[in-house]
C-alpha cells in the first residue's frame, strides 16, 4: 500500500522515467475490478490524455500526482504504477494503461483496492487529497513538534496509538504499514492509550516518526513494497508480515501480531510495553 516512502519513492521515478514523455493512448478498467476507483467514466480517460505532455510528479501523503498538462493523474491507496520501457512487455490484464509515443508504457493494477484517478487541475475536491496536500509531511521542516502536538487534543486522550497516529488522515500517508518500526523503534504498543503518555513520550514519538519515514524514504521504501520498477524497498522492516515470528532484534523474544482496528499489529511483548 502506498504511505509516504513509497510515494515518495515512485514520485521520484516518476520525474526521472517518465516527464516530458507524451501519452499516446489511455485504457482504463481493460480488466474491471470491484475495488477500483475511478473519476467519472474510466472509459473517457483516453480522450482527456491523449497528446498531453507529462510534467512533474509529486508526493501527496500517501498518494501520486501526476502532472499531464491541463489535466492530472492520481495514485492512491493500493494502486501502485509500474513503468516498461517496452510496451509489448506490460501485462495484458490491468486496470490502468498509458502507453506513450517513445512505445513505452506505465501501468497499474490493483491488488485488494486503490484509486486510479484523473481529472482538470483544481477540480479534485476529495478531503483525503485535499488534506495531503495541505497538511505539512512529516518529512518536511514545517512538521514541527508543535505542529505535531496540536494534532492531540483532549477527544483523543483514550485513543490508541494507532488510532492516533494511522487513522482519520491527521497524517496523510502515515498508515498501519509505517506504523509498525515506528512505535517498535520508540518502545510503544499500538494499544497503548494515548492518556498515558507523557510529554517525553510524546517528543520520542515525534522522533521517531520522522526519522523513521525519513530513513524509510531515503532507503527506497520498504521491503514489504514495491517501486516503479518492480523491486521491493531498500527499507528492511523490523515488524511486517516477513518479520512476524521472528526474534526480535532488541531482545530475542518472539514477534507477534493479531488482528487491531481494522488490521494486523506486529509488536514485541517485551519491548512494547
Amino acid at each position: 500500500m502506498l504511505e509516504i516512502p513509497e510515494s515518495n519513492t515512485l514520485a521520484g521515478q516518476l520525474n526521472k522515467t517518465i516527464k516530458g514523455k507524451t501519452i499516446k493512448f489511455v485504457e482504463a478498467n481493460k480488466s474491471p475490478h470491484k475495488f477500483a476507483w475511478y473519476s467519472g467514466d474510466p472509459a473517457d480517460y483516453d480522450s482527456f490524455l491523449a497528446g498531453k505532455q507529462i510534467g512533474s510528479t509529486y508526493a501527496r501523503g500517501g498518494m501520486v500526482e501526476i502532472e499531464a498538462e491541463d489535466y492530472r493523474i492520481l495514485f492512491g491507496d493500493g494502486a501502485t504504477p509500474k513503468y516498461y520501457n517496452d510496451y509489448t512487455k506490460a501485462p495484458t490484464k490491468h486496470q490502468l494503461y498509458i502507453e506513450f509515443t517513445d512505445d513505452s508504457a506505465l501501468v497499474a493494477t490493483i491488488q485488494m483496492y486503490g484509486g486510479l484517478w484523473t481529472y482538470l487541475e483544481g477540480q479534485n475536491d476529495n478531503p483525503y487529497y485535499l488534506g495531503s496536500c495541505a497538511k505539512p509531511s512529516p518529512l518536511s521542516s514545517a512538521f514541527t513538534y508543535e505542529y505535531f502536538r496540536s494534532l492531540y487534543t483532549d477527544a483523543l486522550a483514550s485513543k490508541s496509538l494507532k488510532a492516533f497516529i494511522a487513522t482519520e488522515q491527521r497524517m496523510p500517508g502515515v498508515g498501519n504499514g509505517v506504523l509498525q518500526d515506528i512505535l517498535y523503534l520508540s518502545g510503544f504498543h499500538p494499544k497503548r492509550k494515548m492518556n498515558t503518555l507523557s510529554e517525553e513520550d510524546l517528543r520520542n514519538l515525534y522522533r521517531s516518526i520522522k526519522s523513521v519515514l525519513y530513513e524509510m524514504t531515503e532507503k527506497g521504501g520498504r521491503d514489504t513494497e514495491k517501486d516503479l520498477f518492480g523491486n521491493p524497498g531498500g527499507y528492511m522492516t523490523y515488524l511486517s508480515k516477513k518479520t512476524y515470528m521472528d526474534p526480535c532484534t532488541k531482545c530475542g523474544y518472539e514477534i507477534r501480531r493479531e488482528s487491531f482496528m481494522g488490521g494486523n499489529v506486529y509488536y514485541c511483548e517485551h519491548c512494547q510495553k
